[in-house]
């Protein structure tokens, strides 16, 4: 049969590959998919910001801009009666964080002036409920912060 090397016969393997064979293959895709995985941004993600060059970053303000919890400062979750504020707000904003008891009289009580923002959570108008503003507060405005009735409404007034 010296004549079928030059027919287009489909190649036959005597047997499967060898486990040691199967196992290379596999590995080698492991790792394309992981690389691709890794070195692929999605469409929706912003560039990563630059690093900030020596000490001319804010202090309390790591490279990447979003302020970090003061010395002292514990950080607490808040959601607010009005979802709708979030927008306006930004990490690093000083508020004032307002609460009117359930209940209670109608007239609000300041429980934290000058309150940091750590983080704004669903600013983009979730109505289900995961919205909420991150604050930096001294221990003993969040022990009054988490300490009111279930049902108090929570505000905040942007400071400049």
């Amino acid at each position: 049969m010296a004549g079928d090397e030059g027919t287009l016969r489909p190649v036959r393997w005597r047997g499967l590959p060898r486990r040691r064979t199967l196992l290379r293959v596999t590995a080698v895709a492991v790792l394309l998919g992981l690389a691709a995985a890794v070195f692929q941004t999605p469409a929706g993600c912003p560039p990563g910001p630059e690093p900030a060059a020596g000490p001319t970053a804010g202090a309390g303000t790591p490279p990447s801009g979003a302020p970090t919890l003061p010395a002292g400062a514990v950080g607490v979750p808040v959601r607010l009666a009005e979802p709708a504020a979030l927008a306006v707000l930004r990490p690093g904003a000083r508020v004032d964080l307002l609460v009117v008891p359930a209940g209670g009289s109608t007239e609000p009580t300041v429980v934290a002036p000058r309150a940091l923002v750590l983080d704004v959570v669903g600013a983009d108008g979730a109505v289900d409920g995961t919205s909420a503003l991150y604050l930096a507060l001294a221990p003993e405005q969040a022990r009054r912060a988490v300490g009111l009735p279930e049902g108090s409404r929570f505000a905040v007034v942007v400071r400049g």
